[in-house]
């Protein structure tokens, strides 16, 4: 009862609807009366017939039928309404006057709900059938509740069980399955076939099914939670299913069975494998990308040190596949990437995704179906040999992957070659873990370029060390700027005609402690790694600032020549970073001469040309350096807004040696005369080669034989002895002419 009176779940505004059957006219208005008198709202029938009739269009909270009536009497009118739709739970109270257990059995029979002996106890009565609408309506809800959670579980291919067990008796009995998990295991309801958990347990792969059992007596034995996945080969499909079951325990304590629920995952499996093998393989090639490549190499390590047996890592770099990307494009790239790939896998064994199910039924020497190859990123692969017996298997196979590679290749019409250069490492001897032993190929694979590309290199302690110095040399640099460890050194430019001094050279140099890092060690580096650009802009402002502080101290007018790589004019805005440099310390434009390499020309001429021009306005000094070297042609010499080339030193150190030495010396200054640029040779480091050289008609240079490089401290000074020297030997001997066709640089000062 709540508040009010009013029966469990019915609304107070409302009064339940009953339905009275009666034949006795006397009887019918007094029950009806007293029930109304109590809440009810009453609806009275005098037979049976009459009472289903009525029950066709209406439906009541609740029925009370007198047992004995003419025609159809209480015991059949109920059972009738009991096979009328929607009547199954709807409560039935007999009326009797007959209280003998015949009677009570057979209204029981009938489909009655409850009985009740005709008196006066209006009130009982009343009271009974509250009761019996607050049990029906409880009934409908648990009724619907089971309804919605028998839904939910076929939705989710869900069922509960209960599996009882007795200490020393087998496990396989005493398995209770619901209808929902019967569904989920044979797809069909059959309550007199139900399977056996012997059945269910044959019905999963051998290798798991041991590991199912091992698990359950287990968790049996300490009484655990009960999680785990089962494959299963059930009849006419196969699915996995997820087991989760909580134990449960008896009066006294100990644990008496398990009640969980069995549910099938296979969908949701699979579509965790697919998200798990597009997560572990690279989308162009299909091979196993970096991530699946560590946790295979990973696998591989771990039975190696069980079994004791070496594990190869293979590193695989393609040569100059930035050529092919730049020349032909990204899609012939990338064509050319999946052929490499497919010619990879040729050359070992593939397995796209390793599950441990299968590995582990495969056999002891499973790990073998690690054995792949895989795609780090860009065109870098590599391939892992998870049993090699030596050296020379590990050799073989890069040896096969290096014929592969050699053969030409027709990507978008065009035909190329996709040589590699291969790095080995192996366990345990070059690494303990997958990070190391990676890494050790690695570097491997880049002695392997060093020493020409298209060639296979193991690994070595002592190349790696070189790697290390490298790798520290590196670190170091990328600190310098920002310590102040860069410093220029200056090599003086002369006129030979005069003897003076008529500009420098700027020499980047490094000063690492108590060390000056020679440029031929750091300035590659610097531009492997990019750095070479901001050291540019540091040169150049530097020998500003430094050209201004002579200017000053002993009237310097020269110029001052500053090396600038090809990317400078690529990727900065030379003529602002020139304005900014010449501005800041008051220089003219013409103090600066940029000198930039013959071979940097022939790059990409257009690009940099527009730069030159603007440049070459300004009154910026535009040299050619190591000219002679680079293979230009006349035609571009001639486009070009340049006023100096400079005769590369290994063409200076033949002069008045060989004949061949000097007839190219002399081809390049009769060329320069031609075209009006001045000349000027460096490396100059004897009077035989100085004197040559003038002979010829080349009238500026530098060298040793003048002066090494040296910091700008000490230009002034060296410039004040040599100004001295000049006068010293001008007083004692007559000026010699300048050589014929010598076209002199501006003098410092004039």
């Amino acid at each position: 009862m709540t508040a009010g009176g009013a029966p469990f779940g019915v609304n107070p505004a409302e009064r339940p609807r009953v339905l009275l059957v009666d034949d006795d006219e006397v009887n019918l208005m007094l029950v009806s009366a007293a029930l109304t008198q109590h809440g009810f709202e009453i609806t009275e029938a005098r037979d049976g017939e009459a009472a289903l009739r009525m029950l066709r269009d209406w439906t009541p909270d609740l029925i009370v039928l007198d047992a004995r009536m003419p025609g159809l009497d209480g015991f059949e009118t109920c059972r009738e309404l009991r096979r009328m739709y929607g009547y199954e739970n709807v409560p039935v109270l007999m009326l009797t006057g007959l209280d003998d257990e015949t009677s009570i059995n057979r209204a029981y029979q009938a489909g009655a709900t409850d009985f009740f002996v005709k008196s006066n106890q209006w009130t009982l009565l009343a009271g009974r059938l509250r009761y019996m609408l607050r049990a029906s309506r409880t009934n409908i809800e648990l009724a619907r509740s089971r309804s919605k959670l028998a839904r939910a579980q076929d939705l989710a291919k869900m069922g509960s069980f209960d599996w009882w067990h007795e200490p020393g008796r087998s496990l396989y009995r005493g398995l209770v399955l619901s209808e929902q998990a019967l569904h989920v295991l044979l797809g069909k309801v059959d309550v007199e076939d139900r399977p056996s958990l012997t059945f269910l347990l044959r019905s999963i792969p051998t290798v798991d099914r041991h590991n199912f059992v091992r698990t359950v007596r287990n968790v049996v034995q300490h009484e655990d939670r009960l999680l785990m996945d089962v494959p299963m080969n059930l009849p006419g499909k196969f699915i996995i299913l997820h087991v989760q079951a909580e134990p449960e325990f008896g009066d006294q304590g100990h644990c008496v069975g398990y009640s969980g629920i069995v549910q099938d995952v296979t969908e949701r499996r699979r579509a965790r494998d697919e998200i798990q093998r597009l997560a572990e393989t690279d989308s162009l090639t299909e091979l196993p990308n970096r991530a699946q490549l560590r946790k295979r190499t990973e696998q591989a390590l771990f039975q190696a040190q069980r079994m004791g047996h070496q594990v190869a890592l293979l590193y695989i770099d393609l040569d100059r596949f930035k050529n092919i990307n730049d020349t032909l494009g990204h899609s012939a790239g990338d064509e050319l990437l999946r052929e490499v790939a497919r010619r990879l896998k040729s050359c070992v064994r593939h397995s796209a995704k390793i599950i441990e199910s299968e590995k582990e039924s495969i056999g002891p020497r499973a790990h073998r179906a690690l054995e792949g190859v895989g795609r780090l990123g860009g065109d870098e692969f590599v391939a892992l040999l998870p049993e090699v017996s030596d050296e020379a298997e590990a050799e073989a196979v890069g040896r096969r992957i290096l014929d592969a590679l050699r053969e030409p290749v027709d990507v978008s019409g065009q035909e190329c070659f996709a040589t590699a250069s291969v790095g080995i490492a192996l366990y345990p001897r070059d690494g303990l873990d997958a990070q190391d032993l990676m890494r050790n190929a690695d570097e491997a694979m880049y002695r392997a370029k060093e020493e020409g590309r298209n060639r296979l290199v193991v690994y070595s302690p002592q190349g790696a060390s070189r790697g290390r110095e490298q790798l520290e040399l590196e670190t170091a640099l990328h600190k310098a700027l920002e310590r102040d460890e860069l410093v220029l050194y200056y090599q003086p430019q002369v006129e030979a005609s005069s003897g003076r001094m008529v500009g420098v050279e700027a020499l980047m140099r490094w000063r690492r402690g108590e060390q000056l890092v020679p440029p031929n060690e750091f300035i590659p580096l610097a531009e492997v790694t990019g750095l070479i650009v901001p050291m540019s802009e540091w040169v150049l402002r530097e020998a500003a600032r430094q050209a201004a502080a002579w200017r000053e101290e002993f009237g310097f007018d020269g110029t001052v020549a500053v090396n600038m790589p090809y990317r400078m004019f690529v990727q900065k805005d030379m003529v602002e970073l020139v304005e900014h440099a010449v501005r800041d310390h008051r220089l003219p434009h013409r103090m600066i001469q940029l000198e930039i390499t013959e071979e940097s020309l022939v790059k990409d001429l257009q690009s940099i040309q527009p730069t030159l021009r603007r440049l070459n306005e300004l009154g910026v000094q535009i040299s050619v350096d190591d000219f002679g070297t680079g293979y230009s042609s006349l035609s571009r010499l001639t486009d070009l807004p340049i006023s100096e080339v400079k005769i590369d030193r290994s063409f200076v150190k033949n002069m008045a040696v060989t004949h061949k030495g000097t007839a190219v010396a002399r081809t390049i200054i009769a060329l320069a005369q031609v075209l009006e640029l001045r000349v000027i040779a460096e490396g100059v480091e004897t009077e035989d080669q100085k004197a040559a050289l003038v002979a010829e008609g080349c009238d500026l240079m530098q060298g040793f034989l003048y002066s090494r490089p040296v910091p700008g401290s000490e230009i002034g000074p060296w410039n004040a002895r040599h100004e001295a020297r000049l006068a010293a030997d001008a007083a004692t001997a007559p000026r010699v002419a300048a050589p014929a066709g010598a076209r002199p640089r501006r003098e410092p000062g004039a």
